[in-house]
């Protein structure tokens, strides 16, 4: 039983457990409106063969059409429940509530809460936003967008959470979680593993040298405070392209 975790920017992540391979947010292109991408752009024939998309909510960086379009032999497009509507010309969108399940491909998706007011523009409906436990081999958590909320302790246990930790701008709103209370969601997750994710991967045409450090700082910011809250938490920054093997609970057992 084997399984992995490739970050490849921003919220995308490439889930690989008990022979499914699960894609979150997938945001593939080297430029979003006045956004830059400063890693590689993915080769979407890394991703061929998914068992399942999952995408937290409709903010434009996280559910991207033309990164969409450029999936081959993808799995169910699942989704928070009112977001089927932006994605006319799929042929399989599941809609999910928070606390509902979904197996594909062998493994269980879960739809969890998050704290992050989504919607399509300045005048579309606000549509919620979820968060998703995908559980086989381990039992992974991709936080999507959210802030700090007391009920992320009944995820437990986990092996690995994908927690969010800036964003792209030099600074964040409500519905986010920072450096700082990111490392505090630890001591209510107690996963075993924690990979920052959505910073440094995009930024505006306009920022200088001073505030692409600011963007690429966050994850470090993170392991410091995660160190300090909860040093039993193994923090592993990854690079875009970067895989991380896991040890799962059966090879744990074995050892």
């Amino acid at each position: 039983m084997t399984a992995a975790i490739t970050w490849l920017g921003h919220s995308t992540t490439l889930m690989e457990l008990s022979g499914a391979r699960v894609l979150t947010d997938p945001l593939l292109r080297g430029r979003l409106a006045h956004l830059t991408r400063r890693s590689p752009a993915v080769d979407p024939g890394f991703l061929e063969n998914l068992d399942a998309v999952v995408i937290s909510h409709v903010h434009r960086d996280h559910l991207d059409l033309p990164s969409l379009r450029r999936l081959a032999r993808r799995g169910p497009l699942v989704v928070a429940a009112g977001s089927a509507g932006l994605l006319s010309g799929f042929d399989d969108v599941r809609e999910l509530t928070t606390g509902d399940t979904l197996t594909v491909g062998g493994v269980r998706i879960t739809a969890t809460a998050a704290v992050h007011v989504a919607r399509r523009g300045l005048r579309g409906p606000t549509v919620p936003a979820l968060g998703y436990v995908v559980e086989g081999a381990a039992r992974i958590y991709f936080a999507g967008d959210t802030e700090l909320f007391p009920e992320m302790a009944s995820l437990v246990p986990l092996d690995v959470a994908l927690l969010p930790v800036w964003g792209w701008g030099t600074s964040l709103g409500p519905g986010h979680l920072d450096p700082r209370s990111a490392a505090e969601a630890l001591s209510l997750l107690r996963p075993r593993v924690a990979v920052p994710i959505h910073w440094g991967t995009y930024f505006p045409i306009h920022l200088g040298r001073s505030g692409h450090r600011l963007l690429e700082d966050p994850p470090h910011q993170f392991a410091r405070h995660a160190a300090e809250l909860a040093p039993e938490v193994e923090v592993r920054v990854l690079q875009p392209g970067e895989r991380l093997e896991l040890e799962t609970p059966r090879a744990r057992g074995a050892a």
